[in-house]
């Protein structure tokens, strides 16, 4: 093999080496770059009806659990819904009854990347208990609750229930975020909490009525029915702020200059001025074009990986061909 065979694929060796130093740089580097969080999103939820309640049947000893819900939601999502049966074995033989009746059963979770926001809306609501067929639990004209978590912004939970309500067949005037309590001869008695507003740095939760149950109904084979009933629910919490990148550093402040010839410390003569000899410039000039820049840029490693493939190849091939030589 003569030598110019040789020169060739060396150079094309070479050449391929330094190609992929140089194009492996920027992405390795890239796969090393800083990552940033996008922030947690909010959350939100409502809820027409809720009830936990406990039925004790009058012939047996056990007791059978009422829970139901009516337009439970989670945001993204809406429901609407005017009427809810449930189903019992034991009482009424097994028949469905109804334990809400409304015109309007409304709930809405809503939520963005600013703000989560959860709403319910009642009108001309009834709910009923299974024993007490024809006399209502509770019965309210308008119902409504909101809790609005908007980012940079305190929380905001919000309930209302205006007028007056029927308890137990009972006509209440509510005061507004306090406890009222309705007791009936032979039918029980039953707490309620009205307008409950929770909030904290980054959540709301409002509930427009809550009440606490306690009947002995004595009819459809139920002696008694304990437990809560919870009137539009609404809850949410922030989203967060996405993060922000670091802010870029402040480029280092450039070499001092030297004194001028008229700042010489005190006492020692000042040298003439001259001028600068042909090819010389004064320190802190600027460079004229052409001229290469001292330091280190953003090709730097690039560079610097380029040559040193650029070394490896050269030396190997410088090898190769002396043992070439040689045979």
């Amino acid at each position: 093999m003569n030598g110019n065979t040789f020169r060739t694929p060396a150079r094309r060796l070479v050449t391929l080496t330094a190609a992929t130093a140089l194009a492996a740089g920027p992405a390795v580097l890239a796969g090393a770059g800083p990552a940033h969080a996008t922030g947690d999103e909010g959350r939100a939820s409502a809820a027409v009806l809720r009830t936990a309640l406990d039925v004790s049947l009058l012939h047996k000893t056990v007791q059978v659990p009422l829970t139901v819900s009516l337009n439970e939601v989670r945001a993204p999502h809406s429901a609407r819904k005017t009427a809810l049966t449930a189903r019992l074995d034991g009482v009424d033989g097994g028949k469905p009854f109804s334990v809400l009746r409304a015109e309007v059963a409304d709930a809405t979770a809503t939520v963005t990347a600013e703000k989560a926001e959860g709403r319910t809306e009642l009108a001309h609501a009834r709910v009923h208990l299974p024993g007490l067929p024809l006399l209502s639990l509770v019965e309210a004209e308008k119902v409504t609750s909101r809790a609005t978590c908007e980012a940079g912004k305190p929380p905001v939970a919000d309930a209302h229930l205006p007028g007056a309500v029927t308890v137990l067949g009972k006509k209440v005037t509510l005061t507004t975020g306090g406890t009222t309590r309705v007791r009936v001869p032979g039918v029980g008695e039953v707490r309620l909490d009205l307008a409950e507003r929770k909030t904290t740095s980054r959540t709301a939760a409002a509930t427009a009525l809550e009440l606490t149950v306690s009947v002995d109904p004595l009819k459809l084979n139920v002696a008694e029915v304990e437990g809560t009933v919870t009137l539009a629910t609404a809850a949410c919490e922030t989203p967060s702020a996405p993060a922000e990148p670091p802010a870029a550093s402040e480029a280092p402040a450039g070499p001092a200059e030297p004194p001028a010839a008229s700042e010489a410390p005190a006492g020692q003569p000042s040298a003439p001025a001259t001028e600068p000899a042909s090819g010389l410039r004064p320190q802190g000039a600027p460079a004229e074009a052409g001229l290469a820049e001292t330091g280190g840029g953003s090709a730097t490693p690039y560079v610097a990986g380029g040559a040193l493939a650029l070394l490896v190849a050269g030396g190997g091939a410088v090898t190769l061909a002396r043992r070439r030589r040689r045979g």
